[in-house]
């Protein structure tokens, strides 16, 4: 791994992109290069991977850290952090839970986002990470994508089941769940409660994850659990800093040659799919 590293940040908002090379500038970094992306936008993800390669020719390392929370929010009265002090994980979560509400379209965008967001972004990079000595894939997920939230204990398996599963069999899930969303089967048909949306996009992406790992064993592919980071999508309802997320998503991106592929990350360590 090279101890000088250029990193080309994305982002949908070509303003925040930005500001945040600026930002980084000042704090002394240098090669930082902005190019805007989203990742729901097959035009936008190709104008990247055309960047990347005339400006690179390769892609060390991929982080896909765009996601949505998969609800829509409600306004509240005072948008500020202050209101969590006090509250513990559960608490704050249950914050968050009262004030929003599942509807199918931010289902639908939900799973768009997080699951075919990531996918599409990493099979149009794959041939610049390929070309790397050392291509690395870092796939932000959640603890609410963890196998456990599934009451349906089939289904559970044969997410768990990386040897047999294949993206195509992924689709068809992901299709079932929004069916039984938009019949209001969720529960009955043993899916995740409380942020459905967001916990099986993030389950299919992990399970993706791992079949990515299979079909590309030169490649380092891994899931990172950064914490319940105080972001827009938390609504700051988060109990860690976004640079303290960060550096267990960065721990996880620079970890030395030859480690193990395909595995979940919680907090920089390794940690169960389930």
């Amino acid at each position: 791994m090279a101890a000088a590293i250029s990193s080309p940040p994305s982002a949908r908002d070509e303003a925040r992109g930005a500001a945040a090379v600026e930002e980084l500038t000042e704090a002394g970094f240098s090669d930082v290069i902005f190019h805007q992306l989203e990742v729901t936008d097959a035009q936008s993800i190709a104008r990247l991977a055309g960047f990347l390669k005339a400006r690179f020719g390769r892609l060390d390392i991929l982080v896909n850290n765009a996601a949505i929370g998969g609800v829509e929010t409600l306004p509240v009265q005072d948008p500020s952090g202050e209101k969590f002090s006090g509250m513990d994980v559960r608490q704050r979560a249950e914050w968050m839970w009262k004030h929003c509400r599942e509807t199918c379209d931010a289902a639908k965008t939900g799973v768009q986002t997080n699951y075919y967001g990531t996918k599409n972004v990493t099979e149009a990079l794959l041939p610049l990470l390929q070309a790397s000595s050392d291509g690395r894939i870092v796939n932000v997920s959640s603890d609410f994508g963890l196998l456990s939230h599934f009451s349906n204990e089939k289904l559970k398996q044969e997410l768990n089941d990386v040897e047999k599963l294949t993206e195509e069999r992924l689709d068809e899930v992901l299709a079932m769940y929004l069916r039984d969303f938009e019949a209001g089967e969720v529960e009955a048909r043993g899916w995740p409660m409380y942020f459905s949306a967001y916990k099986v996009a993030k389950a299919a992406m992990n399970a993706y994850s791992r079949v990515l790992a299979r079909r590309h064993p030169e490649l380092r592919v891994s899931c990172a659990h950064p914490g319940y980071v105080k972001t827009d999508m938390t609504r700051h309802s988060g109990l860690l800093t976004p640079e303290e997320g960060a550096s267990n998503v960065v721990k996880v991106a620079l970890l030395p040659e030859g480690g193990a592929t395909g595995v979940f990350f919680a907090l920089g360590q390794e940690a169960p799919f389930v």
